[in-house]
This record gives structure tokens, sequence and C-alpha cells, in this order.
């Protein structure tokens, strides 16, 4: 169910850095309230499946306002974690929720693309995107840079919205992406846009055979696939190459 297009591959970065930019202020809160609360969850299940095992320090890619790195220093205190993303807007409030965690002298929000990450080879045990490789137009370079950062037998985690679920469910999922999604967005917030931009990232994902051949052709063995809620949310688990 093809939607009005809001972006090419040429211009999807500024695209997005624009909308990201706008709705910073109402982004936590217009995320729990469009997937019901699922959010949080999905992001506190990928943490519990974290190991650490060597370097201690953990990548969370496309950070945005910091929940995962945050999570991930509650869950692992003796962790260090940096969290990149290409938004300022978000970068900025990621920081402004850190000052006031106990564990902050571990964290660092900095601005960073995933596709030229700024760490030596093999930096960190575990390497997280969550919600934001669907916003990145070059995912092959992405994801060789972020295996390239992991060490050897380090974690490489991927939670992403998908468009492909149960059979039965599919069309309804579509139909909440195209229609009511934006108009329940555009109640709290005035950039629908926006919010039409994130259902047409989700059904241009590529599909799910093709994305797992994807990240096993960059130097990872994925191990784990794991659907939740009716599979509208994938998270894969892969290991780097030693």
């Amino acid at each position: 169910m093809p939607i009005d297009p809001l972006y090419t591959p040429e211009n999807q970065t500024q695209v997005v850095q624009d909308i990201f930019a706008s709705i910073a202020p109402r982004y936590d809160f217009l995320n729990h309230l469009l997937s019901f609360g699922q959010d949080i969850r999905w992001r506190s299940h990928a943490v519990r499946r974290m190991c650490f095992f060597k370097t201690f320090r953990c990548l969370d890619v496309a950070t945005g306002t910091g929940d995962v790195a945050l999570a991930v220093s509650r869950k692992y205190p003796q962790v260090s974690v940096t969290g990149i993303d290409f938004s300022p807007a978000m970068i900025a409030l990621a920081q402004k929720k850190a000052l006031n965690h106990k564990n902050k002298h571990r964290l660092c929000f900095k601005h960073g693309d995933a596709t030229c990450l700024d760490f030596p080879d093999n930096s960190f045990d575990v390497v997280i995107v969550s919600f934001g490789i669907r916003n990145i137009p070059d995912k092959n370079t992405a994801l060789k840079e972020l295996t390239r950062v992991l060490i050897p037998g380090g974690q490489l985690m991927i939670l992403e919205m998908v468009s492909q679920q149960q059979y039965q469910f599919q069309k309804y999922y579509q139909s909440y992406l195209c229609k009511a999604l934006p108009r329940i967005a555009s109640l709290f917030s005035h950039h629908r846009k926006a919010y039409r931009y994130l259902g047409q990232s989700i059904l241009d994902f590529p599909k799910l055979s093709d994305f797992c051949t994807m990240i096993e052709e960059n130097g990872v063995t994925l191990e784990q696939v794991l659907p939740m809620t009716f599979g509208i949310t994938r998270l894969f688990i892969a290991k780097k190459n030693i």
C-alpha cells in the first residue's frame, strides 16, 4: 500500500535530519503514544539480551533521545555507553536526560554518522541500532561500519519496525501506518509530514530475507531474528565473525 513519496534515496538523509529536528521536543511522547507503549518493552527486551565480556563498552547508533543508551547504563552500570545520532536536536535532548542519570560519568552522547564511525576497529562488545537503520540510505556501508567497530565475537543488534507481519494483521497495520498514524500525530504535533515519513520508511524497508542476507554479507553471523508484537518489530541479533 504505497503512500505519497516524501523522499528519494538521494535526499533521504536531509529529509530525515529536517524531520527529526522538527519533532524532537515531542519525540518521546509520540513514540510511546503511537506504539501504545510497546516501544519501551521492545527496547528493554533488546537490552536484556546484551552480552559484555571484554571491552565493557556499548555503542548506540541512531540513539535519538538516548532511551536505549540510558537503559543499558541502568541495566549494566559497569558498562560505558556512547550514543551517536546525526540529529543535533536529538543529541541535545539525550545529553539533557543524562544530566540526572546516576551513572552519567559512563555516558557520552555526540553527533555521528553511521556510515563513517569515528571509532577505532574492535572498540565495542555491543553495537545496537534501534529504529534507525531504515533511515540510512546506504545500509550496506552502515553495516560494514557497525561490524568494523565490534570486537570479534561481539554482538550486533538491530531493532526495527517492519511491514511484514502475520497475514491476517497485515492490512490493518498498513492502514494504520498510512492513515491513522499521521492523523493521530497531527493532534499533538504540527508535523504530520514527519509521521507520514515514518509510515513510508517502514513500508519501504527491505524484505526480511533480503535484510538478513545483507546483514550476513558484512562480516557477522545472524543468530536470531525475534518477532515482537505480531511481528510489527523484529530484533536481529548477530555475532561478529572471529
